[in-house]
């Protein structure tokens, strides 16, 4: 509205509408990245239960783990596209659906194989939610600081099923393991409520790349399971190396696919933008801490240190508590010193913290493994909420779902390699203490070279809503600047 001009009733109720709809459209998203999160991270301390009821080895709880981590990444670059297509509010509301009934169908697996089967088609509904939960939010708050503002709450979804999970899944664990996975059921229907509040999504009519998506899912699955194959069988095992070499084979003929196909998953401009190539590597990193240290770290100190579910949750709650705590003022705080400053400290202190914890654990306390945790849970708000803001202020709306598809796969591919390594090193015959030992020093690596490799962030120098006219397609924005 033109200055000066007074607001009619007529202008005031849509604004009053439009703002209930955002408040709406970023409620149902906190809710759904808290199940997508508590998920992954719950299951962790319920693993040694599930083993006793379900029976398998360390491999078997490697699939409880990674059968939702891989289908999470596998088919999220997919899920993107999906949602730009369908628009984001449809798409999630799909994505929540399909999550809540594989969440009953986990709590009531009467096996491992069934358990396994179930946490595939969860991971696969959490594909869909993500990168259409933060398209909502991209699309209820246009404006660059009220969005980054927004992906900070929008965070603390994740922190708070972080912070709680540890806790309350030592609790649920007490009663049944099954619970961790029925808890989901009335979040899911409270955000599939929330969801149907808001204003309808954009789409964007794009065909779908068949070719493309097979060879996602073969690249991804083949490393995932040649890592996990390795620790059971060793990396000169048959089985092994064929995985290996379809991961190979199928991630060069993906990259072909979207250099030649008219319509790709990823249009391999993407990665011209600065930014989306650094934030991707980041989220890499930071999944391969953040969630292999709970895995190896529940099992250590279930297995080779006698704690209960509960007690090794308590453990964790300190890191937990810590990054929820910071989470809010993440945004702010990132304003104020700067995105790149904020980040390249968060993978700092993560690499130190993970360092100590390597060189420290098997002499320490409980409690002073909780005590040197914290850098760990310090890190988690000051790393993902700025790069999210990062990346979404660095791409064109129309592009926002498959841009952040691309995101969150590397993140959930980060994930299942981080569970497919620590479990392979946790099963050599050189113990649990060797294996947590050389899985944190490895994570401490991957944190460090991604901490030099954010200091190329720069500030988003494009508009974040494309113009009417401009096409919506990535090739077609070259005029824009490389950010």
């Amino acid at each position: 509205m033109p200055r000066g001009v007074p607001a009619t009733i007529d202008d005031v109720g849509t604004t009053a509408v439009a703002s209930r709809s955002a408040r709406a459209a970023l409620l149902a998203a906190v809710l759904g990245f808290f199940i997508v999160t508590f998920d992954a991270v719950v299951v962790n301390v319920a693993l040694p239960s599930i083993r006793t009821d379900l029976g398998g080895g360390i491999a078997g709880l490697q699939w409880v783990v990674d059968g939702y981590t891989l289908m999470f990444a596998a088919l999220l670059l997919a899920a993107g596209a999906f949602s730009d297509r369908r628009g984001a509010r449809r798409a999630f509301i799909i994505g929540v659906v399909g999550f809540v009934a594989a969440s009953a169908a986990c709590g009531l697996a009467p096996g491992l194989g069934l358990l396994v089967a179930a946490r595939f088609v969860q991971g696969s509904a959490a594909a869909v939610m993500m990168p259409a939960s933060m398209a909502l939010i991209g699309q209820a708050y246009p404006e660059a600081r009220s969005r980054a503002r927004a992906v900070a709450i929008w965070a603390m979804g994740g922190a708070i099923a972080s912070s709680s999970a540890p806790v309350l899944g030592g609790v649920l664990t007490v009663v049944s393991w099954r619970l961790i996975f029925l808890i989901n059921v009335p979040v899911g229907v409270v955000a599939i409520a929330l969801a149907i509040r808001t204003n309808p999504s954009p789409t964007r009519e794009v065909s779908f790349d068949t070719v493309g998506f097979v060879a996602a899912v073969a690249a991804m699955g083949g490393l995932t399971f040649g890592a996990i194959e390795a620790g059971e069988h060793g990396f000169t095992a048959p089985v092994v190396i064929a995985a290996f070499a379809l991961a190979a084979l199928a991630s060069a003929a993906f990259i072909v696919r979207q250099r030649n196909t008219a319509h790709p998953m990823v249009p391999l401009d993407l990665f011209r933008r600065r930014n989306v190539t650094v934030t991707i590597a980041v989220g890499f990193a930071f999944v391969v801490g953040y969630y292999g240290l709970p895995f190896v770290m529940s099992l250590y100190l279930q297995q080779a240190r006698h704690l209960s579910a509960f007690q090794t949750g308590l453990v964790f709650l300190p890191m937990m508590l810590i990054g929820a705590a910071l989470t809010p003022s993440s945004a702010r705080i990132a304003e104020r010193f700067g995105s790149t400053r904020v980040v390249v400290t968060g993978l700092a202190l993560m690499s130190a913290g993970l360092t100590i914890l390597a060189t420290t654990t098997a002499t320490a306390t409980p409690i002073t493994v909780a005590v040197l945790m914290l850098p760990v849970g310090l890190a988690g708000p000051l790393i993902m909420p700025p790069v999210t803001a990062v990346l979404l202020n660095s791409v064109p709306d129309a592009i926002a779902g498959t841009a952040s598809g691309a995101f969150n796969t590397s993140r959930q591919l980060g994930g299942a390699l981080a569970i497919a390594v620590f479990g392979a090193l946790l099963a050599q015959p050189a113990g649990l203490a060797h294996g947590l030992r050389l899985s944190l020093l490895i994570a401490a690596a991957v944190a460090a070279l991604a901490a030099f490799t954010a200091r190329l962030l720069t500030t988003p120098a494009i508009a974040n809503v494309a113009p009417p006219s401009a096409p919506t397609s990535l090739h077609n924005h070259t005029a824009l600047s490389t950010a």
